[in-house]
């Protein structure tokens, strides 16, 4: 049987951000290889359903995702509970085929006496409670914050769900040797992702740039902290460049004549920057699950300083030049300011990204678990 079910949090097209260009270019690599998915997926921004899922997958449904008013005050966290819908439980059982959970928000019926015979696989990109109880520290808004929290507890408590899956997949090897207490097949695949070969220039760029999604509270806590600790310091051209910027990030980069905010480029564009810049400083204060601008810059761009919880668990640490504090990170720039990047350089990385994270080396490893004889 070559015919799986995907159950995803969201709607993966187009993948525009971390968890979404996972459950994207994974299920385009099982089509590629010849594998049948029914996609199910929670319609819950308003994103046109798109002609390039349909032709990717024999059939695809869409279910509204409940609001916050009708299910917040469950036990059950909110991002697993406004995701319940009588429909998807109903189309999973129209056969017999496996069933491919994406994150602990889609496991309302991982559980559930129906599915008692099935094999169900679930694909874990964080620990979610850690993942929230994180968010919760770094956010400055108070309600925020408490909602975090409780979100994070409640996950916490939630997660045994997980003994119900036959198998759990996971994007660094902290997280699956921690899963292995819901399941002892729980098994460290490098995360999915949108390059297929090394795109990197030789020579010397003239900036440094750091990116990510400047909405999301750990990139803006890393470019403010990068930006007062370290480039406010150094008399070299930055670009900090992200989708939706806080204002506050926007006045604090217009005090720094050497600072420059590019705002929600469009894709290639923010590859031509990541592609031309000398120097790449990517920090984040979360060990959490995998970094996949890490991974994409690793593919597009020169010399990479990462700090220890950007490369945690994920084996990428020896293709980066790792510094913490602000004086390690200073040293490092100047260490490599003027440093070409050469084509053995661009080889060397070619020859580790290829065997460790092609996607197509990816779906091997996980078939035998998905579809069991």
């Amino acid at each position: 049987m070559n015919h799986l079910h995907i159950v995803s949090f969201d709607i993966p097209y187009p993948p525009i951000y971390g968890g979404i260009i996972e459950v994207f270019y994974k299920l385009k690599t099982l089509r590629e290889l010849g594998y049948e998915i029914t996609l199910h997926c929670f319609d819950y921004k308003g994103i046109e359903r798109s002609d390039t899922l349909e032709k990717l997958c024999k059939k695809v449904y869409y279910y509204p995702r409940k609001k916050a008013y009708k299910v917040f005050f469950n036990l059950m966290p909110y991002i697993v509970s406004s995701r319940s819908n009588n429909d998807l439980l109903s189309n999973l059982l129209l056969d017999d085929s496996p069933i491919l959970f994406e994150g602990l928000h889609t496991c309302f019926y991982l559980g559930h006496p129906s599915l008692t015979n099935r094999n169900k696989v679930v694909c874990m990109h964080n620990i979610e409670w850690d993942y929230y109880q994180n968010l919760s520290k770094a956010d400055q808004n108070f309600i925020h914050k408490i909602h975090f929290n409780v979100e994070s507890k409640k996950l916490k408590q939630y997660e045994s769900v997980l003994k119900y899956a036959q198998s759990i997949f996971c994007i660094n090897k902290k997280d699956a040797e921690y899963m292995k207490q819901y399941c002892q097949q729980s098994i460290f695949v490098t995360p999915f992702h949108q390059n297929e070969i090394v795109q990197i220039k030789e020579g010397l760029g003239d900036y440094i740039l750091y990116h990510g999604s400047l909405d999301v509270v750990e990139n803006h806590q890393a470019a403010t902290w990068l930006i007062m600790q370290v480039f406010s310091k150094i008399d070299i051209k930055v670009i900090i460049a992200g989708k939706k910027p806080k204002s506050s990030l926007e006045d604090l980069i217009k005090k720094f004549p050497n600072i420059e905010l590019r705002k929600d480029l469009p894709r290639d564009e923010l590859n031509k920057l990541i592609e031309n810049a000398q120097l790449h400083v990517l920090i984040t204060f979360q060990g959490t699950g995998l970094k996949l601008k890490l991974l994409n810059t690793l593919y597009r761009g020169r010399h990479i300083i990462a700090n220890d919880f950007m490369v945690a668990n994920s084996n990428l640490e020896s293709l980066c030049f790792i510094a913490n504090t602000p004086e390690e990170i200073q040293n490092e720039i100047n260490k490599h300011w003027r440093q070409k990047f050469t084509f053995d350089n661009i080889q060397k990385r070619a020859d580790f990204l290829n065997e460790n994270y092609a996607n197509e080396n990816n779906i091997k490893r996980m078939i035998p678990y998905i579809l069991k004889d």
